[in-house]
């Protein structure tokens, strides 16, 4: 049997650890919330930046309401792609203000597009093959806080595509 002494240093360890969890939830709540509206607004200033470029170039192009825009021109005559599928796609990849960080060859490069960016697995599904156009891609669905090489972190990027085939 518990002396009362014993069932009060309990009843205060269990207050004390009640009170140090409540507090730890509140300041985890107060962080994932602070994150999430540095997101949002990063995902808004991004949207902006594509508007922007798409204004300056005077260019016609379609969201797809993931923050990814694209254009086609021309959309091509042959089969579409689908998310999963190998492609060869000649591209140029660069960023808002005209660097170029990637280009392939005029033959093209071969990949699938489960082992691409999330923009090119959304993005190259819209055209049909002998297709040509611009990937317009915000950070979340490219190289994110990280960036690569020369593309810094949370970078829009931007690709000029054509479509060779579908295989």
């Amino acid at each position: 049997m518990l002396k009362s002494s014993e069932i009060l240093n309990l009843e205060i360890g269990t207050f004390v650890i009640m009170r140090y969890l409540g507090l730890i939830c509140i300041a985890l709540l107060l962080f994932t919330s602070c994150a999430k509206r540095k997101a949002e607004k990063r995902a808004e200033e991004q949207n902006q930046i594509i508007l922007d470029y798409i204004a300056d170039n005077n260019l016609t192009a379609t969201a797809t309401g993931s923050g990814l825009y694209y254009v086609l021109d021309p959309q091509g005559t042959g089969d579409f792609p689908t998310s999963t599928s190998d492609v060869t796609v000649a591209y140029k990849g660069y960023l808002v203000d005209g660097t170029v960080f990637d280009e392939s060859t005029a033959a093209g490069v071969t990949f699938n597009l489960q082992a691409v960016i999330a923009g090119w697995t959304e993005g190259i599904p819209y055209f049909r093959e002998g297709g040509e156009g611009l990937l317009l891609i915000p950070s979340d669905l490219a190289y994110g806080a990280n960036g690569s090489g020369a593309i810094p972190p949370h970078a829009v990027i931007i690709f000029e595509v054509e479509l060779i085939d579908v295989l």
